[in-house]
C-alpha cells in the first residue's frame, strides 16, 4: 500500500508519502471534507456519531448528523452559517440525532435560508417534527435577539424536507448547486430501506459517501472514476467476540442486538473489495463501531485488507480532513 494512516480516537500516526502531505486544507477552490464523526452508535470517547461535511463553491453540505457532532463542528469554527443542506444516509438515530441542533445553531450564525433535509421517504416527517419541537425555541430567540442591525427571520431557521424516492436505475442526481452535483445511490441496510449512499462532483474532483451498508457492487459502480471513497466498516471477528462477552456477562439482550448487526454492515476487508472494483485512489473507513472499545487496535480492525491487493486506505477519526484541490489530482489529508 502507497500510504496508510492509522487513526484511533485523537490520535494521529501519519506514515509519509510522495502525494499526500498531513495539513489542513486551504482557501484554494477545492473539495474539502471534515469528518465530525465517525464512530457507530455506540458511545466512544473523542468520537461523535456519524457525521460528514463537505465544503465546495462557497457552501456547506452535511451527510448525516449525529449526536455529539454539532459540537464538533462549532468548536473547529466550521462556516455553518454557509449550510445549505443536510444529506440523510437513513433514518437510524445515530444519523439523525443532532439535527435540531445544527438546524438551530447554523441558524443563529447567520443563515439566511431554511436549512434542506434530503434523502428517503421520512426526512419530510422528521424536518416537519423538529420544527413544530424547536417552534418555541426560534421564537424565544427571535424575540431577544431580532435588534438593531441583527436579523433572524424565524422562517429562515426552518428545516424543509426533500424526498429522495428509490430511483428504479439504482442512482439519481438530487442537488446542483452552480458546479456541485449531488448524486443518490441506493445501498442495501435492510430493514433501514430506503438507504442512500451520495456521491459529491465538484470541477472534476470527487467523493463517494457509502452510508450504512452491507457488502453491495452496485456502490463500486456508482463510485466509478471518483477520487476517494469514504465507507463504513465493522469487523466481524471483533462483534462476534464482543458477543460471545456479553452472553458470558449474562447480557443475552444485548449480545442479540450486537450480532444482528453483522447482517447489514461491511468489514473493512468487504470495503476494500469495493475501493478496488470503483478503481478510486483512495478509500476511507468511518462508522467504527468497535473503536475504542475493549481489545480494538487498528492493526486487528483491517487485518487482511491488504490481501486483495494494491490499494491506498486509512482509518478516519474526528477532525480528519480530505483536501481535493480544483484542476488537479492532489489528495492531502490532514487533521484539524
Amino acid at each position: 500500500m502507497d500510504r496508510r494512516t492509522l487513526l484511533l480516537g485523537a490520535g494521529v500516526m501519519l506514515a509519509a508519502s510522495g502525494r499526500a502531505g498531513a495539513q489542513t486544507p486551504t482557501a484554494t477552490d477545492s473539495l474539502r471534507v471534515t469528518f465530525a464523526g465517525t464512530s457507530g452508535p455506540l458511545p466512544v470517547r473523542d468520537r461523535a456519531k456519524s457525521s460528514l461535511v463537505i465544503q465546495a463553491g462557497g457552501a456547506l453540505y452535511l451527510v448525516d448528523i449525529g449526536p455529539e457532532a454539532t459540537e464538533n463542528i462549532m468548536t473547529w469554527r466550521l462556516p455553518i452559517e454557509t449550510a445549505k443542506a443536510v444529506f440523510i444516509s437513513h433514518l437510524h438515530s445515530d444519523h439523525i440525532g443532532d439535527l435540531g441542533e445544527f438546524n438551530m445553531q447554523s441558524w443563529v450564525a447567520g443563515r439566511p435560508a431554511p436549512l434542506m433535509v434530503v434523502g428517503p421517504p421520512g426526512v419530510d416527517h422528521l424536518a416537519a417534527g423538529l420544527n413544530e419541537a424547536y417552534g418555541p425555541d426560534h421564537r424565544f430567540r427571535n424575540a431577544h435577539h431580532e435588534h438593531d442591525a441583527v436579523k433572524l427571520p424565524i422562517a429562515a431557521g426552518l428545516l424543509k424536507g426533500r424526498v429522495v424516492r428509490p430511483p428504479r436505475a439504482g442512482t439519481a442526481v438530487v442537488w446542483t448547486d452552480g458546479a456541485l452535483t449531488v448524486t443518490a445511490i441506493v445501498v442495501s441496510h435492510e430493514p433501514a430501506t430506503p438507504a442512500y449512499g451520495y456521491r459529491f462532483d465538484y470541477k472534476g474532483r470527487s467523493i463517494v459517501v457509502s452510508g450504512d451498508t452491507k457488502k453491495w457492487p452496485p456502490l463500486a459502480e456508482a463510485a466509478k472514476g471518483a477520487d476517494v471513497l469514504i465507507h463504513e466498516a465493522q469487523s466481524a471477528e471483533m462483534n462476534r467476540t464482543m458477543v460471545q462477552g456479553l452472553t458470558a456477562q449474562g447480557r443475552p439482550r444485548m449480545a442479540s442486538i450486537m450480532n444482528d448487526t453483522l447482517s447489514y454492515h461491511t468489514t473493512p476487508v468487504e470495503a476494500a473489495d469495493i475501493a478496488r472494483l470503483a478503481g478510486v485512489r483512495a478509500l476511507v473507513l468511518t462508522h467504527l463501531t468497535q473503536a475504542g472499545m475493549p481489545g480494538f487496535s487498528p492493526q486487528a480492525f483491517t487485518r487482511g485488507i491488504d490481501a486483495g491487493g494494491p490499494l491506498d486506505w486509512r482509518l478516519a477519526a474526528d477532525g480528519m480532513t480530505i483536501n481535493l484541490p480544483v484542476g488537479g489530482p492532489e489528495i492531502t489529508f490532514g487533521k484539524l
